[in-house]
């Protein structure tokens, strides 16, 4: 007789469905979107524009526009940079004179020692990768606050741009280096201009984009870009599972003091001299443009589209109340607003989006 039973295949009944918590529950379309650090700043950017095109008529032409987009690229051109940097928890109150240091290093470089303006260019990357590198290495050295740090690099820079300008120079400025070799092919690269239905745009927008679209690729797709958001949320968390801090911290100066090199040629090769007082104050721009395109300051939060539409917004009002022919004065007070206004908006998009 045979001891074998055939079981009945086991017929599974599937639980009856019920409510969903908040950790199982697929969030709404709404929540999702909210939660991209981009998106406030985005709708911000829209209403500005079309504010503009209905208080300031001048700017619906094609010239305004593309001077509004040359204005937004030099202050996006640094802050992208400036917004990896603070989503890497840090932030660099150096980087509005290191612009100047970089374009003074150039100039009176190339001129004083009658070489290729080349020379000077690569001298000026090399001065300002040292910067970065200098406030960094000092950073992870020491653990003193950037703020410190970057604020005493600051000082000093602020003092030698005008010290040795003076000293080589016998002015606060530098001499013209227009007629001097090379010239013509660095302003092509650094400072040139094209048509574009005859309007002229200038190469600083292309350079922009690129900058950004290279900066949201490493962000989104790379090791380096999990790094940076790794240091930025918990240094001491990201060390224990093998980040390298301190290269992160440090490489990161240096990719701000690429940005005021870059800024730096442009303005040099755009005015042909350099005023050695200038520079003071732009940090905060910098800064700024990345809070409003949802940067932390604490950070670990934030992208690289962010403070594209930051620096677009700037130089929206900056160039639209002159077109509107009011009172230019009332500019610092509209950035004031635009990075109290930004900085709740993130606050209360940061809140909902991660409410359950």
């Amino acid at each position: 007789m045979s001891m074998t039973q055939h079981a009945e295949p086991a017929v599974s009944t599937p639980p009856a469905p019920g409510p969903r918590d908040g950790r199982t529950a697929e969030r709404p379309l709404v929540l999702r979107l909210l939660a991209r650090p981009e998106v406030g700043v985005f709708l911000g950017a829209v209403a500005v524009f079309v504010f503009f095109l209905i208080a300031a008529p001048p700017v619906r032409d094609g010239s305004s526009m593309a001077n509004i987009l040359y204005q937004s690229s030099t202050i996006g051109i640094m802050a992208l940079p400036v917004a990896l940097l603070m989503i890497g928890g840090e932030f660099d109150l150096s980087a509005g004179v290191a612009v100047i240091t970089s374009a003074l290093t150039a100039a009176m470089l190339s001129y004083q020692l009658t070489t290729n303006v080349w020379m000077g260019v690569i001298v000026a990357l090399i001065v300002s990768l040292g910067v970065g590198a200098f406030n960094g290495w000092v950073l992870v050295k020491t653990g003193l606050p950037s703020f410190l740090v970057t604020l005493a690099t600051f000082l000093i820079l602020q003092g030698v741009n005008l010290a040795v300008t003076k000293l080589v120079t016998g002015n606060v400025a530098t001499d013209d280096i227009s007629d001097m070799a090379g010239f013509d092919q660095a302003k092509k690269i650094f400072a040139s201009s094209f048509g574009v239905g005859g309007v002229q745009v200038k190469i600083t927008i292309v350079w922009w984009l690129v900058f950004a679209a290279l900066a949201t690729w490493v962000l989104l797709r790379t090791k380096y870009g999990n790094w940076i958001f790794a240091v930025g949320g918990n240094k001491d968390s990201a060390r224990a599972v093998g980040v390298p801090v301190t290269f992160t911290k440090i490489s990161l100066f240096m990719l701000v003091g690429f940005g005021a090199w870059f800024v730096g040629m442009h303005q040099l090769f755009s005015f042909n001299t350099v005023q050695s007082g200038e520079g003071v104050g732009q940090e905060l721009i910098y800064i700024a443009a990345a809070v409003i395109g949802g940067c932390l300051l604490t950070g670990g939060y934030g992208s690289a589209i962010g403070p594209v539409f930051g620096a677009f917004m700037f130089g929206m009002v900056q160039q639209g109340i002159v077109y509107a022919g009011w009172n230019p004065d009332w500019f610092k007070a509209f950035l004031g607003v635009m990075l109290l206004g930004a900085t709740l908006i993130n606050l209360w998009v940061r809140r909902t989006a991660t409410r359950r």
